[in-house]
């Protein structure tokens, strides 16, 4: 299987997926809409109800959310108890978020500075985006993740995470082809 960019990030993964779609627009014109999203920014561009608090993610770029640095917390969810980490940055080209969630609690931890919970997942999202013929973009999604305990987590991937994840990062490619098709 091809490496992306960020895969050494968690190198023991327990479980991958990955996601492809072309969109219409080069790689310069994707990327502001990969680098607003976050709950209380551009949002996920998904199922709006299900990840993004009620509100509906950006329909234009705004210009406040173009920042964006490694090591910069993203709020997954409007309270902020659970975030992504900006884990890998290169402009136009890869953006790898990193969430790690206490299973106990449902919140966030910091991997570089915590230790490992008893029951936690530690999971990867990277976009990929490549050049495709006509200037159009080929927006490949990467997920990687590993967890504890494996026996409870592995059976929620199989019956929960991963249809869901399914469901939603395919609305997300839906509502990306929109949003750059309209702007294109």
């Amino acid at each position: 299987m091809r490496t992306y960019p960020g895969d050494d990030l968690i190198p023991d993964t327990g479980s991958s997926s990955i996601m492809a779609t072309t969109l219409p627009a080069p790689p310069e014109e994707v990327w502001p809409w990969l680098v607003q999203m976050g709950c209380n920014r551009g949002g996920w561009y998904s199922w709006d109800r299900l990840d993004n608090g009620g509100r509906p993610s950006a329909r234009r770029i705004v210009p406040d959310w173009q920042s964006l640095e490694e090591g910069q917390r993203l709020p997954a969810v409007s309270s902020g108890h659970t975030w992504f980490t900006v884990a890998l940055l290169v402009p136009d080209r890869t953006l790898v978020l990193r969430s790690d969630v206490d299973l106990r609690t449902g919140r966030s931890f910091d991997i570089r500075s915590e230790p490992l919970p008893r029951a936690y997942v530690d999971s990867l999202w990277g976009f990929h985006l490549e050049p495709a013929p006509g200037g159009q973009t080929r927006l490949v999604v990467r997920g990687r993740g590993r967890s504890r305990p494996r026996p409870f987590t592995r059976s929620a991937d199989l019956l929960f995470w991963e249809p869901a994840h399914f469901v939603m990062q395919t609305r997300q490619f839906h509502n990306l082809r929109e949003r750059v098709t309209t702007r294109a």
